[in-house]
């Protein structure tokens, strides 16, 4: 039998693979339409990846937007009251990090919205580690905590854009600039050099916590750390261990995420290509009761990984004069493809056309051609 899982492109079994095992942890799938009341995304364009959007009027006259994002549709219609895990393989339409242009872009995800307990969190976590892992097992996922950075600038008693400033910085693992604008703001030396050694966390989950957790005296922040220690016991003994760093500089808007925020991301790949973490900052404001937590898989993250154009086109092309008997061309092809196969037929070689061996069809036999 002919693995059907050949013809897939690499999106698609990417898309396959995640589904199936979202599936498998008892998540149910989503679907959305394309087009939204712009106002929803007009109204939370920080939370979006991009904050450019397609708009246009329909034929009512109403605002309506091709979507950007799929967390912000969840949210908006799903209720309060009831527990939602929910996945999605959704196309997107927003301009990538560095172009200029709207693309359409696949976007596969997850969403558990609720009352979220620490195993809720703990799984989450688990599939993002496992997503990666099905897609390339050479990942890292950086994983931190936004109570421990929202105490690290709290400490600082720094003015709110001073505060914005630091946070792009944190991102940015920019420490000149860190150092820069604490000493400009009176930050006192101690939280400074705290800050900066905090930002400079980044290595295996047993190793970076003893770091952290002497870290949290200084600001106050045990409370984070030890949730954070306690989310990432998912990982022991899994295999993962080395994998699963903790990095101060993984953060997300504050004004949407809170608690436990993480990034994916594989060898050969330019950037981040999974992002996820708590969001009850963002039900909040779309006045919403319960909790949640999610994360995006950036299938346009990962063109580099895998490349479609396969060198051949078919492994066999099979020549087959005008007067060939259809029942032996049906029967040939029969036994060829179910050998596993490709085939392409044709009355005469065609040059253009990319076939690992060449054969003549001759009184029901097949001839390789030299």
């Amino acid at each position: 039998m002919t693995d059907w899982t050949s013809a897939l492109t690499g999106d698609e079994r990417i898309i396959f693979t995640l589904r199936s095992l979202y599936a498998r942890y008892g998540y149910m799938p989503y679907r959305m339409s394309k087009f939204e009341e712009y106002d929803l995304y007009g109204k939370n364009k920080e939370f979006l990846v991009s904050d450019s959007v397609i708009a246009f009027t329909d034929v009512g006259g109403k605002l309506m937007a091709l979507k950007p994002d799929v967390t912000l549709s969840i949210v908006k219609n799903t209720r309060d009251g009831d527990g939602h895990k929910l996945y999605y393989n959704e196309n997107v339409y927003r301009v990538p990090k560095g172009a200029h242009a709207f693309r359409e872009i696949m976007q596969v995800g997850l969403e558990c919205i609720g009352e979220l307990t620490q195993c809720d969190i703990c799984e989450v976590l688990w599939l993002a580690a496992n997503s990666l892992d099905a897609i390339l097992p050479d990942f890292v996922l950086d994983v931190s905590h936004l109570g421990l950075t929202a105490a690290a600038l709290d400490s600082l008693s720094v003015a709110d854009d001073v505060r914005d400033s630091l946070l792009k910085c944190i991102g940015e693992k920019n420490t000149h600039e860190i150092a820069a604008l604490c000493s400009e703001s009176g930050a006192p030396e101690e939280k400074k050099n705290a800050l900066l050694e905090l930002i400079s966390v980044s290595s295996p989950a047993a190793e970076a916590i003893a770091e952290l957790e002497a870290l949290a005296e200084v600001f106050g922040a045990r409370d984070a750390v030890e949730e954070l220690k306690r989310t990432l016991r998912v990982f022991d003994g899994s295999g993962f261990e080395d994998r699963i760093h903790v990095d101060a500089s993984v953060i997300s808007d504050m004004n949407y995420y809170n608690g436990i925020v993480f990034k994916g991301f594989l060898r050969g790949a330019p950037g981040s290509v999974l992002s996820g973490g708590q969001y009850d900052r963002l039900m909040k404001k779309m006045k919403r009761s319960s909790k949640a937590i999610g994360f995006a898989v950036y299938l346009d993250m990962l063109e580099r990984l895998y490349d479609d154009a396969q060198p051949f086109d078919a492994d066999l092309m099979l020549i087959c004069p005008p007067d060939t008997d259809p029942a032996v061309l049906r029967r040939t092809l029969d036994r060829l493809i179910g050998e596993g196969k490709t085939v392409r037929t044709a009355e005469k070689v065609d040059p253009e056309f990319r076939a690992k061996s060449v054969a003549k069809l001759e009184n029901g036999e097949v001839i390789p051609l030299e």
